[in-house]
């Protein structure tokens, strides 16, 4: 069993614990649930830099990133910065994110929020409506096409924006569909944990122009960056570079210079 397939094991039960807490009509009369969206495939096409910046303490491949940082400074810092939109771990067993910390970073800027989650359940999409994100991300490593359909329709019937997420040929290929609207690749290998752009360049021409691309994981240089753009990527998710800094903010407004100058 590899990382992905523990986590989604957990996740399954997880989701029905908490479906069996709080039920669906309480997620729709929350305050932030009839909000108004904001679209992060529209930000990205219209970005100079294109940059997703992510808020993460701890993941399975390095263990604690920074335990030290409140998700409000963190969320200001990179609105401050200039960032397309902000991704939200709210994984607790792997990651150490919750969605308090979604709903801290929905109170403390006005980007577009990413849910950064195993999506297995529809439930988790009225969750991430109800705690005020504008975006869900689908792992397509963990969902057969149907699911993927069945999530991604589900999630544009609440007005949120959909990123897909693959790491091979083959996941790509069976995710295609009208209703994604941005198509990301992640570099990372799920099964050795290794990095390579080369996965993000390979895939590229196989991406219709209809979905704004994303490249995913390793990017920790505006060199990364410029090596991609002309490949198609419009969107870049950068999670440790930043946040392994003690100012997140600072950080990605030094990189965000760097890229446009």
């Amino acid at each position: 069993m590899n990382i992905l397939d523990k986590i989604t094991l957990d996740k399954r039960k997880e989701v029905e614990l908490r479906k069996s807490l709080i039920p669906v009509s309480q997620l729709e009369q929350s305050v932030l649930f009839g909000r108004q969206t904001v679209s992060l495939a529209n930000n990205l096409r219209n970005s100079k830099s294109g940059i997703i910046a992510e808020h993460k303490r701890r993941s399975p491949s390095k263990s604690v990133i920074n335990n030290n940082l409140n998700v409000q400074d963190v969320a200001k810092g990179y609105q401050d910065a200039g960032v397309c939109g902000m991704s939200v771990l709210t994984d607790g067993k792997y990651f150490g994110g919750s969605l308090d910390d979604l709903l801290t970073a929905r109170a403390s800027c006005n980007l577009p929020l990413l849910r950064k989650e195993f999506i297995i359940d529809e439930y988790q999409m009225l969750e991430a409506k109800a705690y005020g994100a504008d975006v869900i991300l689908l792992i397509a490593a963990i969902l057969s096409r149907d699911e993927i359909k069945q999530f991604s329709e589900f999630a544009k019937s609440l007005n949120l924006d959909v990123l897909l997420e693959v790491h091979n040929e083959e996941e790509l290929h069976k995710s295609i569909m009208p209703s994604l609207d941005m198509l990301g690749v992640n570099n990372r290998n799920l099964k050795t944990f290794e990095v390579s752009l080369e996965t993000s360049k390979l895939l590229s021409t196989q991406i219709p122009n209809d979905f704004v691309k994303v490249s995913e994981s390793g990017i920790s240089s505006v060199e990364a960056i410029k090596e991609l753009q002309p490949f198609g990527y419009q969107g870049f998710l950068i999670g440790e570079n930043f946040m392994k800094t003690d100012n997140p903010g600072a950080s990605a407004t030094d990189f965000i210079n760097q890229l446009n100058q």
